[in-house]
C-alpha cells in the first residue's frame, strides 16, 4: 500500500494526460480528412464513388436521387474524393460532432435529365 501513495500524489498534482473532448477540441493535423462533405448539388449520381469506396460505406440511387453514407462505417480514406468526376465530394477539416443516435448521411438531389 506505502508504494502506491506517492503515485497517487504524483497524479493528484499533475493535469491530465486526455482532453475532455468535445469542451476541449484540438486543432486538426495537417493532413486530416475530416467529416465527408457531399455538394449534392453537383452530383451527378454516377455511383462511382460508392464502387470504389472500400468500407462499402456510400450508396447511390439514381433514378431516386439519393445519395446515403454511414459516417460511422467510413474510415475516411478519400478515394470517393478522389474518383469523383465532378469533385462534388470532398473532406471538410473538422471533427465531427458527437451523437447520441447513430444516423446515416442521406442527401436528395435531382438527377440529371436525359438529353434526347
Amino acid at each position: 500500500m506505502k508504494r502506491y501513495t506517492g503515485r497517487v500524489l504524483k497524479n493528484m498534482a499533475t493535469p491530465p494526460a486526455t482532453r475532455k473532448y468535445p469542451f476541449k477540441v484540438r486543432d486538426p493535423f495537417e493532413d486530416y480528412r475530416g467529416e465527408l462533405v457531399n455538394n449534392i448539388d453537383e452530383c451527378i449520381f454516377c455511383g462511382m464513388c460508392a464502387r470504389k469506396c472500400p468500407s462499402q460505406c456510400i450508396t447511390v440511387t439514381k433514378k431516386e436521387g439519393l445519395w446515403t453514407c454511414d459516417p460511422y462505417a467510413c474510415v475516411y480514406c478519400g478515394i470517393c474524393v478522389e474518383t469523383c468526376p465532378t469533385d462534388c465530394l470532398s473532406h471538410e477539416k473538422a471533427y465531427r460532432q458527437p451523437e447520441v443516435q447513430k444516423q446515416e448521411l442521406c442527401l436528395k438531389g435531382e438527377p440529371p435529365k436525359k438529353k434526347n
